[in-house]
Order: C-alpha cells, then structure tokens, then sequence
C-alpha cells in the first residue's frame, strides 16, 4: 500500500510537544474519568472491571447507548472502534476496491483522502467555499466529482476545520449525488455535540439514505480524546464487513474504553457531556472573536457553527504553510495551516480556542508580532 504523507498528523506530532503555545488543537479542555463519573456514579465498581478481552464489536450495552443518539439505529447498526481514525480507515477499506474512486469534500481532515489513493483508484474534491460572509458547498463541483466510478462520497460534518454545519439542502444534494450513482455516503460527524450557538445536536446523515457510514467517536465534541473510543454506524451487511477487517488491526477497543463509553452514551450524560463542551466554547469565542476583529485588515472569518475551532482567510504575501513555520519557529505557537486542509491555494489559518483561554491569548499576542513583521516587511519592499 502506498500511502501518502499525513502531514497534518505528522507535523502535529513533531511540533506540539516543542512549543509554548499548541493552538493547533481543535477539541475542548479534556475531561477526566472524576469529571464524566461525577459524585453519584459507582466509581468503585469502575476501578474493579477486568481488563480482559472486551467484544471486538464492542459490548451489547455500549452499542446500544450508541445507537439511541441516531433515531432508528439498533445494536446491530453499531461497531465500536480504537477513535475516530479507525472507524475511517476500517470504513474506506472496507468500501474501496482498486478500482473505486471517492469524491472528498474539501475543506477537510484529510485522512480520507490519503485513504481513498491508497485503497482505490483515485479520488475527486469538492468544496466548500467562503463567499459574501458564509461557507457553502459549491454544488457544480459535488456533481462533477460523483460520477459511474464513485464508490463513495466522505464529508466531514460539522466541517473541519471552518466549523460549518451543511444546510438540509445541502446535506440533500449530498444524497442525491450519492444515489445518482449507488455510491455511499461516509460522514465524519466527530465534531456533532458540540454547537456554538444551538442547544442541541446538529443533523446527522444516519437515515437520509440507505448507504451511509456515520464515523464518530469520544474525541472532540464528548473531550475525551485520551480513551480513544470511536464507532461506526451503518447497515448490518455493512457493520459486518467492517468488523471482520477490524480482526486484522486493533482487534477490540479497550475494556476501560468501552466501559466509560457506555456510561458516556446514555442520554442524560450525554447531554451533561455537550452543555460542558458548549460552554466552554462559549466562553472562550467572544475573545478569539475579539483578537481576530484587530486584524480586519487581513483576516476575512466566518463564526463558526461547531467545534472549539476558528478558521480565517489572509491577505498576505506568504503561503500558510510557511507562515505557520514561521510563526512556530519564531513565536513557539502551534497553528495549522489551510493547505494541510486540502486547500492548495488558499491562505488560510486554523485556531483552536477550546483549552485555557488565558493561555490561548498570550499565545495569539505571540502571534501578533510574527503578523506585524511581516507587514512592515511587505511595506518595505519595493
């Protein structure tokens, strides 16, 4: 298999560890095992489980808990996977044969795609694009990218990294296109509970189509990245295909990590989970939203709908990727770039505000400085 370079990854894993200021994180302050137990839960019986083998799908009660998050979904619609990361791979192998093309939406964590060139035959993007002040998907794109060839079409909603939620239009067309052609639908809701201004989850593609894989997992809207708990939602047919390529990676999640996710996934905590997460990204916004106002004169920003993130356009004479290393290098601030998103040609940065926002300031005014040099920097050339 020839994989191409994650770079995002790669360069996250390199750097994060090195530098003052990580603001390439696009999740919330993470919770500990007190946080989601709290002070009624049986925490005791918590610390007495074995850890032995756990399913390899995943316990019956966790699947079910799952499964009440997407209406209509059973036990035998759900597989539990090691994060996010492996229910898309574990999902793209078992869709993709070599001769299969994926149409990959664009902006995006950019996993699928590297996965789509390795599994099948190639892959088409579509975009969202930034016009008169708001994301949208261009819908001529998504059209010419799904074609007799596509075996799926990925999206990644609530998007990374601008944090767009696609309309019931949009999310239609995304359906439309896919039944066109019989392809299916795999949607990367990660980012689904964690809404800035709405109080409740955003649309989920599970039961708009017959052919759709949800990927999700505890990560970023549930702030428990740590447990590495992911999980796929889709037919059985589909679920059982995915289960037996599971036997070849990680085998079973953890037993702490099914444990915990089970407890995690009934309603009522849930719910507590999100109001957590929303919180805190409403706490922390007004003041991204504040610093990035004193740059208007570069930054073009859309608010995002979900996730601790916030994605600008620049105008500046220097490509993002070298203006990220620049600002690693010269301010230890960690940022990502819009190229690792997929977006070749744009000047785009990604900001994660959803750790200390105290913290988080004394990084962006690090920031500032790199930003003031360049400026004068362009007014001095000639």
């Amino acid at each position: 298999m020839d994989l191409d370079l994650f770079t995002m990854e790669r360069y996250q894993s390199l750097y994060w560890h090195e530098v003052e200021y990580d603001l390439s994180e696009s999740g919330v302050r993470p919770m500990s095992i007190r946080d989601l137990l709290g002070p009624v839960a049986d925490a005791e019986a918590f610390m007495a489980t074995s850890l032995g083998y756990p399913l390899s799908e995943g316990s019956a009660e966790t699947r079910a808990n799952i499964a009440q998050w997407y209406p209509g979904a059973a036990v035998e619609n759900v597989t539990v996977a090691n994060g996010g990361s492996e229910a898309n791979f574990l999902t793209l192998w078992s869709l993709l044969d070599q001769g299969d093309r994926l149409a990959f939406m664009v902006p995006n964590y950019m996993q699928g795609k590297g996965l789509g060139r390795a599994f099948g035959k190639g892959v088409d993007t579509f975009s969202l694009r930034h016009s008169e002040g708001r994301w949208h998907l261009d819908l001529d794109q998504l059209r010419e990218a799904v074609t007799k060839k596509t075996k799926a079409v990925m999206v990644c909603n609530p998007n990374n990294p601008t944090g767009y939620v696609l309309s019931e239009a949009e999310m239609d067309a995304v359906v439309a296109a896919a039944e066109r052609v019989g392809a299916w639908i795999v949607a990367d809701e990660i980012y689904r509970g964690a809404e800035v201004d709405a109080d409740v989850a955003s649309p989920t593609f599970w039961g708009r189509y017959d052919k759709v894989v949800i990927t999700s997992g505890l990560s970023k809207a549930f702030a428990m990245p740590g447990l590495r708990v992911g999980w796929m939602v889709a037919p059985h047919k589909m679920i059982s295909k995915i289960w037996e390529r599971h036997d070849y990676t990680t085998l079973t999640p953890s037993m702490a990590g099914d444990q915990l996710c089970r407890f995690a996934m009934q309603p009522e905590v849930r719910e507590n989970i999100f109001a957590r997460t929303r919180s805190i990204i409403r706490a922390n916004l007004p003041a991204m939203e504040g610093w990035i106002a004193t740059h208007d004169d570069i930054f073009t920003y859309v608010r995002p709908a979900a996730g601790a993130i916030a994605y600008v356009d620049y105008n500046l004479p220097v490509r993002s990727g070298a203006l990220v290393e620049r600002i690693r290098e010269q301010a230890s601030v960690l940022l990502v770039p819009g190229e690792m998103f997929g977006l070749k040609k744009g000047k785009g940065l990604r900001f994660g505000f959803g750790y200390d926002i105290e913290h988080t300031m004394k990084g962006l005014a690090r920031v500032d400085e790199v930003l003031a040099e360049i400026r004068e920097e362009g007014r001095a050339a000639p």
